[in-house]
């Protein structure tokens, strides 16, 4: 039997801390019952604990390519992991709801610098040849965490107890700490490298005033204005953070991947697909709860199906891409997104059940398809000693758009239930996500056919 390569083993090595980091973002969302009883808070307080880590994740993601750079890729990554690790034990202990909130801000930061940083051990150095290979050991985090979170966290809250939410991170972050220590290189440091302060905060500022309304809009229509206020405010600071790094002699990261239409469009329309990945989930399980009244299991059992087609299709996906190349493969998956979406806004109380599975399956393999191709895509044409500045970009953009997905659903579904009805308005709701589908197939449909060839030859 052939031997697994260095580079392979690290690649898993930094897909499990990534597993880990996924997982807890998803899996703490099906104890927040249990935790508000516990700290006997209110519903609206608890999911402070989910809002909360999301922001402070998107605050300083931003900071993980400077650190990276100045103490070395290895030791952020290290400390990250530990960090990640004590803090998950410290949830499990807290004895107070403001405790367990400190512990989850600072498990946001380390959260922030461990998932770039694993991403740019990795991709760093990897020949383009070699990329969309190294890329399918890192997608499959993104993939299974969320598909097994509800299971595994319906089972760990009916059967133990919430903290064990937390402590299943303590033996992974133990594990892969020790494996890293011995495994992962020492790479070279870049002492001389100065830290944009101003630039911190104007993107921290930014991204995180960008979330908070995002947020604010989910709670109803009174915090409406009040929501699109601070995004505006963030839009602006965010145009503010553009101009400085173009002009800064020292930018936190460089902005000359944007000049490659290979990485930008995966900025772009790549952000809409990351935006309807958090979404769709989200709406057809509400949908199914309130529409159809089904129990949250019933609803979780069929929304399964997105994950299983996410899972199912991944070890064709490259076989897929090659065949057909980035663009193909990219409008192909657009399609079936596209389809289902508009499909599942007509299924009734009466649909055939096995037609709403299929419709959930087809629509997590086509999301399943475009991850992995955006993501091989994004860095095909990056010379490794730009990694760095575009894989914090990524970072950036992609948490953007995940945390606004489920934010802009909620306040659309809620606009348009001034107008028709509930039913309606959610149907309304599945076809305006398919027609979000428009943008980036209409952007890579201009893409050059053999783009990205490099990593496909």
């Amino acid at each position: 039997m052939k031997r697994m390569s260095k580079e392979i083993k690290i690649a898993l090595l930094m897909a499990a801390s990534l597993f880990m980091e996924i997982l807890d973002g998803t899996i703490v969302t099906t104890a927040l019952p249990k935790m508000a009883q516990y700290f006997h808070t209110g519903s609206s307080t608890i999911s402070l604990l989910v809002s909360v880590y999301l922001i402070t994740v998107a605050i300083f993601i931003p900071l993980s390519g400077w650190m990276a750079n100045r103490f070395g890729k290895k030791r952020i990554w290290i400390i990250a992991v530990v960090i990640f690790t004590v803090t998950s034990l410290s949830n499990a202990l807290a004895p107070n709801f403001y405790f367990l909130l400190l512990m989850r801000i600072l498990q946001g930061i380390s959260g922030a610098l461990m998932t770039p940083t694993a991403r740019l051990i990795v991709l760093e150095k990897t020949p383009a040849s070699k990329l969309l290979k190294m890329i399918s050991y890192l997608i499959w985090p993104a993939l299974i965490a969320p598909a097994i979170a509800p299971l595994v966290g319906g089972f760990i809250v009916t059967y133990w107890t919430w903290q064990w939410i937390f402590l299943i991170n303590v033996p992974i972050g133990l594990i892969i700490t020790l494996i890293g220590i011995k495994l992962i290189d020492t790479d070279n440091l870049n002492k001389s490298s100065a830290f944009d302060l101003l630039g911190f905060i104007e993107i921290a500022f930014s991204s995180g005033i960008i979330l908070v309304g995002a947020e604010l809009a989910t709670h109803g229509k009174n915090y409406w204005f009040s929501a699109l206020i601070l995004i505006v405010l963030g839009i602006i600071l965010g145009i503010m953070v553009f101009k400085h790094l173009k002009t800064s002699p020292n930018p936190l990261f460089s902005l000359d991947s944007l000049k490659i239409t290979s990485f930008r469009i995966c900025q772009t329309s790549g952000s809409i697909l990351w935006l309807c990945v958090g979404a769709l989930p989200y709406i057809l399980t509400i949908f199914l709860q309130t529409v159809f009244h089904w129990s949250a299991v019933k609803a979780g059992s069929y929304v399964l199906f997105i994950f299983i087609g996410n899972i199912g299709i991944k070890p064709f996906t490259n076989p897929i891409i090659r065949k057909l190349g980035y663009r193909n493969a990219l409008l192909s998956s657009f399609g079936m997104v596209f389809i289902t979406s508009i499909a599942l806004a007509f299924i009734h109380t009466n649909t055939f059940p096995i037609w709403i599975m299929f419709l959930a399956l087809i629509s997590g393999v086509g999301r399943s398809l475009a991850l992995t191709a955006y993501n091989g895509l994004s860095f095909s044409e990056i010379a490794p000693e730009n990694r760095n500045s575009a894989n914090t970009i990524n970072a950036v953009t992609s948490t953007l758009a995940q945390g606004m997905g489920i934010s802009l659903i909620t306040v659309i579904v809620n606009l348009l239930q001034i107008f028709v009805s509930i039913t309606t308005a959610y149907e309304l709701g599945f076809i305006f996500l398919a027609l979000l589908m428009l943008f980036p197939a209409i952007e890579v449909l201009f893409l050059p056919k053999n783009i990205g060839h490099a990593t496909i030859r």
